[in-house]
């Protein structure tokens, strides 16, 4: 029996679960991970990398992904280290720009898994000139990225972080405890509140904690513009759409999500980017006939992009595309779902967050991810058994 050709494009949460699910459950399966790092970076736990450059050692959170499927057969597992730059739906091919030689390369699918994740205004260094990577990187330096991001932030005296979401909250709280009295941090949101997405008593949990760690905060305003400063004394001007202008060393933002979708045809986007998709999480044609290619993880267009998410996404596209193999007409569908459930660590003394509508203790927060930010965990995840 010829083997089912089944390409995967991203290396994240979502694509190496698939990829482990399909090699052990699909016995004439051939895999083709496609990733432009060789390396899974594990950045749930960016926030206290950044800010913490002795925290972890950097083998405990780039972990080495080919070094994770080194048990799977050269016929059953091929992983490309490159970019992907197109997508031919008649020939079902993807093209790919190989990293060691620039060549391009075109990758023959039977079924095609987008898990190109998204990245940030931050990760890209759009904004500032200077990459700060909440994401992996879309290049293959993430190391040295992540090694220059920390020695900025360690040399700074003020620092502003534009948002106060969930990263933005750790973020400020980490930089807190790992700068001291060093450095001045303020956090800006454009809500009246910070961890606008939970409760007002989970948000007021979060914003005491911030404040016991004499960070600023700025509620109701928006970051207008980040110019770098003509007199040399800070690197950053940063206004706000009060007219308020605050001087800082680095300026961070933390807001904003941009979908990895560049190789990916315009008529599979929303205006948005993001790759339309039915419940089965599968990706239609222009006229609606069903495709065997599946959108997983950030890429798509469901906008809860958290990992866990991923995760159960994962799950759901590796079921379907065992049933498009098998000929089967059991299939499984993704909902996300309204319900938060989210623990945001405010440095490692506890947090806040919403579980189910229930503001967990601040204990259970610091025990749960204020230890480690599951960097234990990355092994795990990467090796397909999480």
């Amino acid at each position: 029996m010829a083997p089912v050709n089944v390409v995967i494009v991203g290396a994240g949460i979502a694509g190496v679960v698939i990829a482990h699910s399909l090699l052990q459950g699909v016995p004439n399966a051939k895999i083709v991970l496609v990733n432009i790092s060789q390396n899974f970076y594990w950045n749930i736990a960016s926030p206290r990398i950044l800010a913490k450059p002795k925290a972890f050692k950097p083998e405990q959170y780039l972990l080495p992904i080919k070094d994770a499927f080194a048990q799977y057969s050269s016929e059953a597992f091929e992983f490309v280290l490159g970019t992907a730059t197109a997508i031919n739906v008649t020939a079902k091919t993807v093209a790919v720009t190989l990293n060691s030689s620039g060549d391009s390369k075109d990758l023959s699918y039977d079924y095609l898994v987008i898990a190109s994740g998204s990245t940030n205004p931050s990760t890209t260094g759009a904004v500032t000139g200077t990459p700060i990577p909440f994401k992996p990187s879309n290049r293959d330096d993430i190391k040295q990225i992540v090694e220059a991001a920390q020695q900025k932030i360690a040399n700074a005296k003020e620092i502003v972080i534009g948002g106060a979401g969930p990263v933005g909250v750790e973020l400020a709280g980490e930089l807190a405890e790992g700068l001291g009295s060093k450095a001045t941090i303020t956090l800006i949101s454009s809500a009246d509140r910070v961890l606008p997405m939970i409760k007002a008593s989970a948000s007021a949990v979060g914003e005491k904690k911030l404040k016991e760690k004499n960070v600023k905060i700025i509620t109701s305003a928006k970051v207008t513009g980040a110019e770098a400063s003509a007199d040399g004394t800070k690197s950053w001007t940063v206004t706000l759409d009060n007219g308020k202008k605050l001087s800082a060393d680095v300026y961070i933002p933390t807001t904003g999500a941009i979908p990895n979708s560049s190789f990916i045809p315009a008529e599979f986007l929303d205006s948005n980017g993001w790759v339309k998709v039915d419940k089965e999480l599968r990706v239609q044609s222009s006229s609606g006939s069903a495709l065997p290619i599946y959108a997983v993880g950030d890429i798509n267009t469901n906008n809860m992009r958290l990992s866990f998410k991923a995760t159960e996404q994962a799950k759901i596209a590796v079921a379907n595309i065992k049933a498009d193999i098998a000929g089967s007409s059991e299939r499984k569908s993704y909902d996300q779902g309204e319900s938060i459930m989210m623990m945001v660590p405010v440095g490692e003394t506890g947090g806040t967050g919403q579980l189910f509508g229930v503001t967990p203790f601040s204990f259970l927060v610091k025990f749960v991810k204020g230890k480690d930010y599951f960097v234990s965990k990355a092994p795990q995840y990467l090796a397909g058994k999480a």
